[in-house]
């Protein structure tokens, strides 16, 4: 591609952000620190990234959910980095499945809110995928002091032993490694799961550890005997497995997952993967610095598909979403991505580019029930400012178009995979299969955000009404005043927006770099194709 000054500059700045997001997980992937992760060596134990590269097929591809869960939250705590949880899928043995450890280093692998919050993602995955789910246990229950926000709600931590039943009775297998401590309600995690492991001397798993049997019944009794692995692999027949140590588990956990018998899948059409002709590496500099400007989607879209090959969907119509069929790594696909350029229609108006207009949102209504009539995957990239405002596009109907554009995208009864590029605000986050519409994967490149409006936007109308308020009360506000607030409130905004604090609440299961936006829709209709599609296709109440 013909490079330019702004390329050149538009490729520095991803780069950099890019480089700050790895930065930050290499931090990140520390847990709870060096000094914790001795101590853990110290106990003959692995740490859980440790466990988790053990336990994987070794230079297999892998993808890891929420690792900037819980980022900059729970300061006053001591901070839980990566939410005290690692979440990976990965292959064992050539079969892909979920894992999920407790990383003991931070906290003890005590659960915050947001670890169950993660743990509930990734079983919602491992159900809505039919992926075998793994759980390498070490952690030391419901973190105490915020017992209030993880305990009793329908959300909370007594979902989990829900979600191992229904997971059950769906018949995807659940294997649970006790491989440190597992106590009070955590201990039924991995008895409800289909076989249990624990290594002795490390791992531990009881109701109430010796303490607390002191203060209840007055028994004296230590952990070891009142549920060590001897204990419950030769008395109570609570574990099925009992290891020497790490890896003699995790070689265990290997030769289960090798006998398992392959499931129905749904179809999905693929053929022989091929890479992108135009290089992947020019999004860089296609993606401008500054949001506000324009730039050719199409561009993005043709380094991210095979053969960089699109057939496009009524081109010429609705321009401001552009719609079409292609091939990612051989799998056939559906996109829906938001068209940033500035579009002049037949009738001579000008379209902003990253907005939806009545026909674009009508054309990929369209799009969408197509998709689902063929059983093709569908990929939408996010670039989008929201639905066309103003008295004519609301004469003209908008609001009808864009609730169909909703209503065709939550029916849809394909997968969905959503890749935010850039913006995400307002009604063109729903539109275009934000987290609340169930995409089975949904990532950040770091050059998103994620808002009701921009900060800019949103913070002039934060100050309209503020200044509003003050002279209801008889009161002016200078100019200086205003000027002081504008930014006052842009800048806390702008703080809310950033992907980093969208990851940390995980309304987005990773911030990636764009080169590895292949491999994650890849591997999600990959792990998309176990599950056979039962129900059919049905708009509902507004029609296509």
């Amino acid at each position: 591609m013909a490079q330019n000054l702004e390329f050149n500059k538009n490729e520095d700045h991803l780069k950099t952000l890019v480089s700050e997001v790895k930065y930050k997980l290499d931090d990140i992937h520390l847990g709870g620190g060096e000094k914790k992760i001795a101590k853990q060596h110290k106990q003959g134990k692995m740490t859980a990234r440790e466990r988790i590269a053990y336990l994987l097929d070794k230079d297999s591809p892998q993808i890891e959910i929420g690792a900037f869960a819980g980022y900059e939250m729970y300061q006053e705590h001591g901070g839980c980095p990566s939410g005290g949880v690692v979440v990976v899928i990965g292959y064992i043995k050539g079969r892909m499945c979920m894992v999920v450890a407790n990383d003991a280093t931070v906290k003890a692998g005590a659960w915050f809110p947001i670890t169950g919050k993660k743990n509930l993602r990734a079983q919602e995955i491992a159900l809505e995928n039919r992926l075998p789910i793994i759980y390498l246990v070490d952690s030391a229950g419901v973190y105490l002091p915020m017992q209030d926000e993880i305990f009793p709600d329908k959300e909370h931590f007594g979902r989990i032993f829900r979600n191992n039943a229904i997971l059950s009775s769906e018949g995807i297998p659940q294997i649970a490694a006790i491989m440190g401590s597992c106590v009070a309600g955590g201990a039924y995690l991995p008895i409800m799961s289909d076989e249990a492991l624990i290594v002795d001397k490390t791992g531990s798993i009881f109701l109430a550890g010796s303490y607390l049997v002191k203060a209840a019944i007055g028994e004296e009794v230590d952990n070891e005997t009142l549920g060590g692995a001897t204990t419950h692999s030769e008395i109570s027949g609570v574990t099925d497995y009992k290891s020497k140590d790490d890896a003699d588990c995790l070689t265990s956990i290997k030769n289960i997952v090798d006998k398992m018998g392959a499931f129905d899948q749904a179809g999905f059409n693929r053929k022989k993967p091929a890479k992108p002709k135009k290089d992947p590496k020019d999004i860089y500099g296609i993606i401008p610095m500054d949001r506000a400007k324009p730039y050719d989607t199409r561009e993005v879209i043709e380094r991210l598909v095979d053969n960089s090959e699109l057939e496009e969907y009524k081109a010429g119509y609705g321009k401001t979403i552009i719609t079409g069929y292609a091939r990612i790594d051989g799998w056939a696909v559906g996109i829906v991505a938001n068209n940033r350029e500035v579009i002049r229609s037949k009738k001579g108006e000008m379209q902003f580019g990253g907005v939806i207009y009545s026909d674009s949102a009508d054309k990929a209504s369209r799009f969408i029930a197509n998709c689902n009539q063929k059983k093709i995957p569908l990929v939408f990239l996010q670039d989008v400012t929201g639905f066309m405002v103003g008295s004519r596009s609301e004469h003209g109907g908008i609001i009808k178009d864009g609730a169909k554009m909703v209503n065709t995208m939550s029916n849809s009864v394909v997968p969905k995979f959503t890749v935010i590029i850039g913006n995400s605000y307002g009604a063109g986050n729903y539109a275009m299969c934000g987290k609340a519409y169930d995409p089975r994967l949904i990532v950040a490149w770091p050059s998103s955000q994620i808002a009701v409006m921009g900060g800019a936007q949103a913070a002039k109308v934060l100050v309209q009404i503020e200044t509003a308020r003050l002279k209801a009360q008889g009161e002016t506000i200078t100019e200086e005043k205003e000027a002081e607030l504008l930014q006052k409130i842009k800048a806390r905004y702008d703080s809310q927006t950033s992907p980093y604090y969208a990851a940390s609440r995980l309304w987005t299961d990773a911030i990636i770099d764009p080169l590895d936006t292949r491999q994650w829709i890849s591997m999600g209709i990959e792990m998309a194709n176990n599950a056979p599609l039962t129900k059919k296709y049905n708009p509902g109440v507004v029609q296509v």
